[in-house]
């Protein structure tokens, strides 16, 4: 099984799984001569892939195995062989691992090369996770779901060819069309680790060829290739008609290639046929009663043809010869592009199909109609199959389809062409080229239109017509490529004139002719009695071969004048492919497919046996499309990545990355009871996972110092248990600090409780960022004193969200742990991961592509994330309270960049903007119609789309501070009663207010605080009744729901479509503040109180209401969310998208006026609009983290763009000459600084000297300030390591004999200095006598060469991990280079530069610009041996049973509180309370809490950050414990509680035994609406159950317990355990 790189083969992929439960995947692609080794994350199933030679990429498969396997010194517990990778998916604690591990070669030999392979054997491979992430019994089964999917036979690929356009495709392998890729979304993990031909393009449907002979010599091949359509994936009862895609059911492209294979050299020449096949293109649907039923109902939606003409347009735009950008030697002129639809439906009076041909015709009638097909013509042809073949039989069924399909069959032709093996020959091509790898194609002619079938299903009658069409093109296509199929030919004859008189004697002749010889030549003629004429050519002479001839030929002559062998194979192939396509549609093979064989000499003998099974074929496909329906559409789903919001709702689009590991290290050597060689190093390593560490006995406390393998911000800390017989001994607290270096390390949490669990439990702790002490004392509880934590829940949004500071730099966590006051033994540690979200470094610093995107990103976030543009304005005073809004004015633009356009949050699509922006003198009040001031901070009401709340930030803003303006906009809304009488709506739009101006909570209560409000009494949580919040939330709730299901149709529904622009009116159209109507034909004036003239930007655009049907502006219109929530939107109908729920999607694309909706409704709005604008608020701190992460490293600037990109590509080849084939160590990402090194105002980021040479701005350079005189540089190097020496670059400056340093350098493993080992002191000075050009500027020419650097070879190469680099200057210095006083080091350019000058001492400074530290890595997490140093630890624990934990009796209980307070009361005499135990809950955090950002697309392109609104806003539960003793006392105790599997029994001991208890009351507190109960429990259209998740009820959840003696309990006392 094994490949060396010279015996290079077809491709193989290998998965390991080590007996450390590791997997890797080791990859050989055919296309190419190495080897692949990816590893999967054991923790969080993220694909790791840095192609570092020697670590994941090889020369051969067998030395990637050895590497693998250690020389098979690390056991494998499987390892599977395969033939390709199809797709690979991370689904919470568990990833699924698709690969195909056998594949036919259906179609082996395309021309111009290239092999289609059928995916015949596959394999789910299911990687178990050590991720704790809580999930649900249902998602857990959907899981399971989706690895039953069908895939063997079902799918094909092609490694080397675009096989998901029409033969010959201009596209490269990589740019497939989206429409046929089935596995996009399991193919998206290769494609983030750069590795994207290691995943197959996968394709559902057919692929098949035969061979076929012709007469003479002459043979040929003929594929058909069926590629369905993935726009409506489902199945029969629940994918028919259109969807919100304006996609129909069962789609397929097929198409029939013809070649004719030639020797070695020779021209190829082909033809390829395209036609497409489906269901009718319309809104409908069918449903069955029961499994019994005889005929299933059949309905048509209200708006049928909605989406019909997208349908139409996205045809036109496929197989019109102009989409094809040829020009072909035999194409006709652009012009009309047919579309024929050939509709196969019964339509006899009293069928019940007759209703669905009548809309057809119908739907043509519209989509022609609205003016918008352009150049596509579309003709209707409609032929009742069944009642044909009933009435008239088979032979004369097929006879009327050729009749009917002979004009349009002509007319659209076929594309013809030929391949040329070399390029040369392709210079004397008349026609279109499309060149491949070695030669390329000349066509000569390009299809243009398509025939379409259907019937009910695109099945069985589908099936069978298609090839009697594609009969007649196959024959044609066989006579253009000079393979004829003509009996005659056998016998040496042609077809004649008088076709019935070629017979055996070529000198026979017709009835009335005579031959005679003429008497002078001798040449016979022949004379014709029937018409008195004479003629020189023989009556029976070859006539000119007559095009498409046998179009016009009955069923007989047909089959009595062509070779039928080929006919037959063709039968066959069209016979297995409609049994695949019935498998996938219904579960069953096809129906009436005996008419296929209709050619064949025993047609009609098994015509009983043919019925019987058709009848067992229709009661096995009504059985399963009853029963399976509804999964097997969740399985092609999730299979597609669609609805994964309802189908696995707690998995996340992007995992978080380990970060301690393989190149993570302790920094400090962590205590252990015996000496351990590698100082700790142990517990951050994957294959140690069950490893017991032992630390020193007696010990107060733990410190670890963890140095991560990328700076990141942190997100989690993930700890196993591992303890000895006393489950006491592992710690009870953590604290942790995170930073960028040692001294930069902040307390982010303190005290955190671990609670006692068995061996093995991983919990997780949520990590934030450092929260502001002010914060803390401000949000929260101080700021509601009068209010029961217990009564309030924030259904409708966090009201007080607290945030931490987000930090990417992050490199240094340090863990403090604490023992248990019950343990007796020392601490014992287990396997410590941290998790984070790191940015993608190497491409920022080293692609140039990649480079150029972050600068233009840089540009877009000059301004702050989440400011609204805030005019020049007046101090406010005329009263405004709610919607009862007089004033008018305009709408303010948000216009990034300073563009006019807008992103419709839900499509994605850029609109062009007819406002104009507010300009400086728009004033407050209502004089002259101006606009008030809460219009200037609220959404903007009529831009074209739902804009992103992305604005400039007004001058204005910053000179009185965006708090005063709240406050200002706050008593505008409340006049002079401090807040106290706003209604929910105002509350909302003060919301609003307060995110435009980029306020957080905190700063929103300081403020508010300040003037004496108290901000609990402005929280629309609390505004409403509860019966009002709970119906709000669920609406809210819904709305999300709902909004991603627009929002992922419109995505698919874009494909093989132009861009148009999108609705006039948006998702949430929140517009009530001084917004009036328009008046005019409005016909709803729901807003308008005084008459004002409308602006023009709102005054022209009227829409109809789609439930009262009155003509209403958009001031009068609700968002388009307001139609989605209406109630009778929420039918019952099959044909609105199934489980996807895809019809609401379409209609989204209605109005509703504000009349028409309930207050509910545009409340609703309103919550899920405020949701949106929290996650962009989030969004935007990480973004502005992360641009200030990258301009601390490489200080980019969208004015250098030049300069950045081009020294990306040389800085690599500078790199590569100055380290002469050794290996650079102290690169960052991967290296980094132990502690910060104070830097000049002017100067380069630190970071910078570490960053790849040739990142950042060129003639840049670091420099520390004046009058330090010594700098120490302490490096921690990308892992363990030979160094052999260090490079230091010299700055664009240069050296002067006043500013060289002295260099001396120490190698240490840890951080304290006394470890560390002296290597060397070098004198810089002494080095520039000999190397005159380290002194003066630089030379700009020197680009191409290695940089100026002096290089400092060690005496050996010295093993260790960090480098400690020492520069001191001279102390007598006397000349260096001067600055001018304004200068600036990052735009250093030959003018900037003076003549040096004597400078005294103080004013001398320390620069460089890159430090190089060079040599050889060693292999990822190598070290010393330290197996029998962990067994000797682990004896150490060995001893005598522990106590053991026995329940105590309560004598009552009491829940309330919405099940979240349980009150448990104790018997008298009860045993002193030790503990209690609690068993986690069994509840799930959803991605998806609100409606979309065009940010989430794009987040599969490009985005600095892939942090998802549950890393930034993280929800922690707390249990709060109050012991009530007889005595009256009350003990309050509060432990914050990890993340951990469902159900986990944890234990919790008390400071103090708690003596003489009466009463103990528990109560969950935190963050308790953030989380929801299991799909399984969930309806379908909901987001949760309210109020709260049943998953969190205390019920049956905890007990308590008191410690004795296990011996002396005796077997009684095993009952009562806990």
């Amino acid at each position: 099984m094994l490949r060396s790189k010279s015996a290079r083969g077809n491709t193989s992929a290998v998965v390991v799984v080590l007996e450390t439960n590791e997997v890797y995947i080791v990859v050989s692609l055919s296309t190419a001569g190495d080897t692949q080794v990816i590893c999967v994350d054991p923790t969080t199933g993220a694909l790791r892939y840095q192609g570092k030679q020697g670590e994941d990429l090889f020369d051969s498969e067998a030395a990637a195995l050895n590497h693998i396997t250690n020389g098979s010194r690390y056991l494998s517990k499987s390892t599977t062989y395969a033939k390709a990778v199809l797709g690979y998916a991370v689904l919470g604690s568990y990833a699924l691992l698709l690969v195909a591990t056998q594949l036919s070669a259906t179609v082996p030999g395309l021309p111009g090369g290239g092999c289609i392979y059928t995916v015949v054997e596959s394999q789910w491979i299911k990687i178990q996770l050590q991720n704790p992430q809580a999930q649900g019994n249902g998602e857990l089964k959907n899981v399971k779901e989706l690895a039953d999917l069908d895939i063997d036979g079902k799918y094909y690929f092609c490694e080397t060819r675009d096989v998901t356009r029409p033969f010959p495709s201009r596209m490269t392998l990589q740019e497939p069309d989206e429409e046929f890729v089935w596995n996009g979304w399991l193919s998206r993990p290769f494609k983030d680790i750069g590795l994207p031909g290691h995943c197959v393009i996968l394709l559902q449907g057919f692929a098949e060829c035969r061979s076929f002979g012709g007469t003479g010599q002459q043979g040929g091949l003929v594929a058909l290739l069926a590629r369905r359509s993935r726009l409506h994936p489902g199945t029969r009862y629940l994918a028919r008609g259109l969807n919100a895609c304006s996609g129909t059911g069962n789609e397929i492209e097929c198409e029939q290639l013809v070649w004719a294979p030639q020797k070695g050299g020779q021209i190829i020449p082909f033809s390829s046929y395209i036609w497409r096949r489906g269901t009718i293109p319309i809104w409908w649907g069918a449903e069955i009663k029961n499994a019994v039923s005889v005929e299933a109902e059949i309905y048509v939606a209200d708006d049928p043809y909605n989406g019909t003409l997208q349908y139409y347009q996205r045809l036109g735009r496929r197989y019109g010869n102009k989409s094809s950008e040829v020009s072909a030697t035999r194409q006709r002129k652009p012009g009309m592009v047919p579309i024929v639809c050939v509709n196969l439906l019964r339509y006899a009076e009293g069928k019940p199909e007759t209703i669905l041909v009548e809309h057809f015709k119908e739907s043509l009638k519209h989509v022609k109609s609205t003016g918008k097909l352009g150049n596509t013509w579309i003709q209707l042809i409609n032929y009742d199959w069944h009642a044909t073949v009933k009435s008239k039989g088979q032979q004369q069924t097929v006879e009327g389809l050729w009749r009917h399909l002979k004009a349009p069959t002509m007319a659209i032709g076929f594309s013809e062409g030929n391949y040329y093996s070399v390029k040369q020959q392709l210079k004397e091509c008349k026609g279109s080229i499309i060149c491949n790898d070695d030669g390329g194609f000349c066509m000569e002619s390009i299809q243009n239109g398509v025939v379409r079938f259907n019937c009910a299903d695109s099945l069985d009658r589908t099936n069978a017509a298609s090839y009697f069409g594609a009969l007649q093109v196959f024959v044609e296509q066989c006579s253009r490529l000079g393979i004829s199929l003509d009996i005659d030919a056998m016998f040496g004859l042609s077809a004649s004139r008088y076709s019935e008189h070629n017979g055996r004697s070529a000198r026979s002749l017709p009835p009335g002719w005579e031959e005679r010889f003429d008497s002078v030549t001798g040449k016979s003629f022949y004379i014709d009695h029937n018409t008195r004429s004479t003629s020189w050519e023989h009556p029976c002479q070859e006539a000119p071969q007559k095009p498409w001839k046998r179009f016009d030929m009955t069923f007989e002559q047909f089959k009595s004048s062509t070779i039928l062998t080929p006919v037959n194979h063709l039968a066959e192939i069209f016979l297995l492919a409609g049994d695949i396509h019935a498998t996938l549609y219904t579960g069953s093979k096809a129906m009436h497919s005996e008419i296929l064989n209709i050619f064949k000499e025993e047609t009609g003998k098994f015509g009983k046996f043919s019925a019987a099974q058709n009848v067992k074929i229709t009661l096995q496909r009504r059985f399963h499309n009853y029963m399976n329906d509804s999964s097997r559409q969740k399985q092609f789903e999730m299979f597609l990545g669609l609805r994964l919001y309802k189908h696995l709702p707690s998995i996340p689009i992007f995992p978080l990355k380990v970060l301690s590991r393989p190149s993570g290290c302790m920094l400090k050597p962590v205590p252990s009871i015996t000496p351990m060689a590698d100082g700790g190093s142990s517990l951050l390593s994957f294959k140690k996972k069950n490893l017991t560490w032992v630390c020193q006995q007696g010990a107060d406390y733990v410190e670890l110092f963890i140095y991560l393998g990328e700076p990141c911000q942190v997100s989690q800390l993930l700890l196993t248990v591992s303890h000895g017989v006393e489950d006491s001994s592992y710690p009870a607290t953590v604290d942790v600090r995170v930073g960028s270096s040692i001294d930069a390390l902040k307390l982010v949490l303190e005290g955190a409780c671990i609670p006692q669990c068995s061996n093995g439990t991983n919990l997780l702790i949520p990590l934030t960022g450092r929260i502001d002490p002010e914060d803390l004392a401000v949000t929260g509880k101080s700021a509601r004193p009068d209010v029961q934590e217990s009564t309030y829940l924030p259904l409708l949004y966090d009201f007080e969200e607290l945030e931490g500071e987000v930090n990417f730099l992050n490199r240094v966590v340090a863990l403090s742990f604490h023992p248990s006051a019950m343990s007796r033994t020392p601490i014992t540690l287990g396997e410590i991961e941290v998790l984070g979200v790191s940015l993608p470094w190497e491409d920022m610093l080293t692609n140039s592509k990649c480079i150029a995107q972050i600068l233009e990103l840089t540009h877009e976030k000059t301004y702050d994330l989440g400011l609204k543009d805030v005019a020049n304005s007046s101090s406010p005073k005329s009263d405004v309270r709610g919607s009862e809004r007089t004033c008018t004015g305009s709408s303010l633009s948000v216009q990034p960049g300073g563009s006019g356009n807008f992103v419709d949050f839900l499509t994605g699509d850029i609109v062009i903007s007819n406002q104009s922006k507010v300009t400086a003198n728009t004033s407050f009040g209502y004089e002259e119609g101006t606009n008030f001031f809460d219009d200037e901070f609220d959404v903007n009401p009529f831009a074209s789309t739902s804009e992103e709340p992305v604005a400039e930030v007004n001058s204005q803003v910053e000179d009185r501070g965006s708090t005063q303006f709240y406050l200002e906009y706050l008593e505008l809304l409340s006049g002079n009663n401090k807040g106290k009488s706003l209604n929910f709506e105002q509350m909302m739009k003060l919301e609003i207010k307060r995110l435009y101006l980029d306020l957080s909570a905190a700063e929103r209560d300081r403020a508010l605080l300040s003037i004496g409000v108290i901000p609990a009494t402005v929280d629309p949580n609390r505004s409403v009744d509860y019966s009002y919040l709970l119906k709000l939330s669920t609406f809210a709730d819904r709305l999300a729901l709902l909004g991603h299901a627009v929002f992922e149709d419109h995505a698919n529904a874009s494909i093989g479509l132009e861009k148009v622009s999108g609705h006039a009116i948006d998702f949430w159209n929140i517009s009530e503040n001084g917004e009036s109507c328009s008046g005019g034909a409005c016909e709803v004036c729901t807003v308008s109180l005084l008459k004002a003239s409308a602006t023009s930007g709102n005054a022209s655009l009227f829409v109809e209401c789609s439930q009262c049907e009155r003509t209403a502006c958009k001031a009068c219109c609700a968002g388009k969310g307001a139609f989605l929530l209406l109630s009778n939107t929420y039918r019952d109908l099959k044909m609105y998208g199934g489980s996807q729920g895809g019809g609401y999607s379409a209609l989204a694309d209605s109005s509703v006026c504000k009349s028409c909706c309930s207050e509910v409704i545009k409340h609703a709005l309103y919550v899920d609009y405020i949701r949106v604008l929290h996650s962009l608020r989030r969004k935007g701190r990480a973004e502005k983290a992360a641009l200030r992460a990258v301009n601390q490293v490489c200080q980019l600037e969208p004015s250098r763009v030049a300069d950045s990109s081009h020294s990306a590509q040389s800085g690599q080849e500078q790199l590569k000459q100055l380290l002469d084939d050794e290996e650079s160590l102290a690169e960052f990402p991967h290296a980094s600084f132990l502690h910060m090194v104070e830097t000049a105002g002017d100067s380069a980021p630190l970071f910078s000297l570490l960053a790849p040479l040739g990142s950042g701005v060129y003639r840049s350079y670091w420099k520390a300030p004046q009058g330090n005189t010594t700098v120490e540089f302490p490096v921690v190097l990308s892992g363990l390591s030979d160094v052999s020496g260090v490079a230091i670059i010299v700055s664009s400056c240069g050296y002067s004999s006043s500013d060289c340093p002295i260099v001396e350098i120490w190698a240490s493993n840890k951080i304290q200095r006394d470890d560390r080992t002296f290597l060397g002191k070098w004198d810089v000075q002494d080095m520039i006598v000999s190397s005159p050009q380290l002194c003066g500027r630089e030379n700009s020419s020197s680009l191409d060469k290695a940089p100026r650097h002096i290089k400092l070879h060690f005496p050996n190469p010295i093993r260790c991990r960090i480098i400690t680099i020492k520069m001191t200057l001279p102390p007598n210095g006397s000349r260096s280079t001067m600055f001018n006083e304004e200068f600036d080091l990052l735009s250093l350019d030959e003018s900037s530069f003076i003549e040096s000058k004597p400078k005294s001492a103080q004013n001398l400074f320390i620069h460089a610009k890159r430090i190089v530290v060079f040599g050889s890595s060693l292999p990822k997490e190598m070290g010393p041996d330290t197996s029998a140093g962990l067994m000797r630890m682990k004896s150490c624990l060995d001893g005598s049973p522990s106590l053991g934990r026995f329940r105590i009796p309560v004598e009552a209980e009491r829940l309330t509180d919405n099940d979240l307070v349980l009150e448990q009361y104790l018997l008298p005499n009860s045993p002193g309370i030790a503990g209690f135990r609690l068993d986690s809950f069994s509840v799930i955090r959803p991605r998806v809490t609100h409606s979309p950002l065009p940010s989430e697309s794009d987040m599969k392109d490009f985005s600095l950050t892939r942090m998802e609104d549950r890393h930034v806003n993280l929800a922690i539960l707390h249990i709060q414990v109050t012991v009530v003793q007889e005595s009256g006392k009350l003990v309050v105790e509060e432990y914050r509680l990890p993340e951990v599997k469902a159900n986990t029994p944890l234990y919790f001991d008390f400071l103090d035994l708690q003596q003489d208890c009466r009463c103990v009351i528990f109560r969950l507190l935190g963050d308790v609406t953030a989380f929801v109960d299991d799909i399984a429990d969930i309806d379908g259209l909901n987001l949760r159950n309210l109020p709260l998740a049943s998953g969190l009820s205390l019920s049956n959840k905890v007990k308590l317990y008191y410690y004795a003696d296990t011996y002396e309990m005796g077997k009684i006392g095993s009952l009562s355990a806990v």
